[in-house]
């Protein structure tokens, strides 16, 4: 695969994390065959027709509305009595020229060369990643003018794009707040067409539409990047601080003043104990790495175990997992909420695991001094603990 995301993930000491992430829109051109080999349209007719993707998994928008599925599908019922929704591609193709929009939600666990993406940018970011497609044919906007609780990156696929972007009414607004953003202004501030190869960053809460040009079709990915806020710092220390006997303990609800004063004082001194700590924020963090969800991947047909093959490819399948040492010298692997100890001979196999990417058994035997049947041992408990995967060679 060709795809390069580095103006944005692969050099981020280029002001872009630091200046931009979060803060700005940002958009960067690129060569019309920049995303060669990522997903083209021949892929997107192979998935349509090979999957059995419901709402809102597979919807077409108008407007912002979803279309009914009896408008582009047909019920089909099974001999055991299942039913599902078969495509019409006619209709399909009708309402995709009348101004719909396809939407794939989750394409990253579809095609392999996007979940390659998404887990590259995972690595990266340091945040969960969802991908979805998204596919016009004219300048109907799909959406109206909307905001997205997420920061977005959009690599445009194929034609062309147009973007009006209005910026931000409410600062940092999420999926459940307070209050919501007040309405954009009539004019944006920017207007631009993302063309073959260019890519946008979009921070959440900024207002925006987007619409393909007239007689240009267009097909997009949006990176939808996880977000981590304050309200998941509490969320996490109200559960770290179930340790103490003040927080298990019930409300003093028929209790005196006093009494009531004294309980909240002490939730008080305990949270103030917590965030006292210099290292409260790493420790977050890292929890939220250490518990990231894995992708899933079976690796069929190994179900016993993983045999000594030197050709056998192995890659992890979750992309934030930590990689330390503990008191002796020995690396301790932290991944999809799971916590390994191995010999220090292990550890240059480990870090090529972490760094990404996928590994024959006997490069991975060569970089520690192992035989391929210790390199196949150690693998065969990660997969045990879901959080790598090999790939048959036969």
């Amino acid at each position: 695969m060709t795809t390069d995301v580095s103006p944005v993930v692969a050099r981020p000491g280029e002001d872009f994390l630091a200046q931009v992430y979060g803060r700005t829109y940002q958009h960067f051109s690129g060569e019309p065959n920049r995303f060669g080999g990522l997903l083209g349209w021949d892929d997107l007719n192979t998935l349509l027709a090979h999957h059995r993707l419901e709402p809102p998994r597979l919807r077409l928008s108008v407007g912002g509305e979803a279309l009914p599925q009896h408008a582009y599908t047909v019920p089909v019922t099974t001999r055991r009595s299942t039913v599902w929704h078969r495509l019409r591609p006619a209709e399909l193709h009708r309402h995709l020229a009348e101004g719909a929009t396809l939407v794939l939600d989750s394409i990253d666990e579809l095609h392999p060369a996007v979940g390659d993406l998404a887990q590259t940018l995972e690595r990266r970011l340091r945040t969960g990643i969802q991908v979805n497609a998204y596919a016009s044919w004219t300048p109907d906007e799909g959406f109206g003018v909307h905001w997205d609780d997420h920061d977005v990156l959009v690599l445009q696929l194929d034609g062309a794009k147009r973007w009006r972007i209005y910026g931000p009414t409410r600062q940092a607004p999420l999926y459940r707040d307070t209050d919501v953003p007040e309405p954009p202004p009539d004019e944006p501030l920017a207007e631009l067409v993302l063309h073959a190869g260019d890519m946008l960053y979009l921070p959440r809460g900024w207002w925006h539409a987007v619409a393909a040009s007239e007689g240009v079709h267009s097909l997009h990915l949006t990176c939808g990047m996880q977000t981590t806020t304050g309200a998941d710092l509490l969320r996490w220390l109200s559960d770290v601080l179930r340790r103490e006997a003040t927080v298990r303990g019930d409300l003093p609800r028929f209790g005196t003043e006093e009494e009531k004063a004294d309980f909240v004082r002490s939730l008080g001194d305990l949270v103030m104990k917590e965030f006292e700590d210099g290292l409260l924020l790493d420790r977050f963090l890292t929890m939220r790495d250490a518990t990231d969800r894995a992708r899933l991947v079976p690796s069929l047909p190994y179900v016993e175990g993983v045999p000594p093959d030197p050709a056998l490819v192995v890659h992890l399948v979750t992309a934030r997992a930590r990689l330390h040492s503990d008191g002796e010298g020995r690396p301790v692997l932290v991944a999809g909420g799971e916590e390994w100890t191995f010999s220090p001979q292990t550890a240059p196999l480990l870090s090529h695991l972490v760094a990404g990417g996928r590994h024959r058994l006997d490069t991975l035997a060569r970089a520690t001094g192992l035989r391929v049947g210790q390199v196949a041992h150690l693998v065969s408990e990660l997969v045990d603990g879901e959080v790598a995967a090999v790939e048959w060679a036969g």
